[in-house]
């Protein structure tokens, strides 16, 4: 464990000093992403939460799915090819990568260095998701955002569609109440201009003018 920590602290350090962490280099999630890339495990937890939460939170969304290994020799290698394959397309708007709780051993691979400078490179905005809220990787430094957990990577990753429908339905509504006592403003100037004598008698003018 000494070991682990030492090593952590080094790669943290050596890319804390190269800038991959300054918060100017941090890119915004986009507010309504059309497709999201999620790198991860097929098999674990992680992905249900995960797909799950995009599709009630928005079912529009579309999802590429990179299963990749995240732990052992080859997680490594695996996130690393995802995310190239991720890079060269042209429609992805948000990429997610990440995977549950565990030991400090099996969360390792997200404290790789050609990992995390591989995801500082990347030409898309980042949600890093690994482990639980006290679970902290190299990973979770460099990418753009961090969420505190997979489901939490996924409520940062696009809105909530019953929210905005509410929002909207609440806007279109206050819209009309602003709208009709407008109108009913214009009305009554309309009526108390329409009301005078000048304009029910207009030969009273010419009387006011040659009595």
């Amino acid at each position: 464990m000494g070991d682990i920590a030492v090593a952590f602290e080094q790669i943290k350090e050596r890319l804390l000093k190269e800038g991959l962490f300054d918060s100017e280099n941090k890119r915004k999630i986009p507010s309504f992403p059309k497709k999201i890339a999620v790198i991860t495990s097929p098999t674990g937890a992680a992905v249900q939460d995960i797909l799950s939460i995009l599709d009630r939170r928005n079912p529009l969304c579309k999802i590429v799915l990179c299963p990749v290994s995240v732990q052992g020799e080859s997680a490594v290698p695996e996130m690393l090819d995802a995310l190239n394959r991720v890079y060269s397309l042209s429609d992805v708007d948000l990429i997610i990568i990440g995977r549950g709780g565990g030991s400090i051993e099996d969360l390792w691979a997200f404290n790789s260095e050609e990992l995390a400078r591989k995801i500082y490179e990347s030409p898309i905005p980042v949600i890093s998701a690994v482990g639980h809220e006290t679970d902290f990787t190299i990973c979770d430094f460099v990418a753009d955002v961090r969420a505190s957990t997979p489901s939490h990577a996924a409520e940062l990753a696009v809105p909530d569609g019953n929210k905005l429908s509410f929002d909207v339905f609440a806007l279109s509504r206050t819209l009309i109440t602003k709208l009709n006592v407008k109108y009913q403003l214009s009305l009554a100037k309309y009526d108390a201009v329409m009301n005078r004598r000048v304009l029910s008698y207009p030969l009273s003018l010419l009387e006011y003018l040659h009595p």
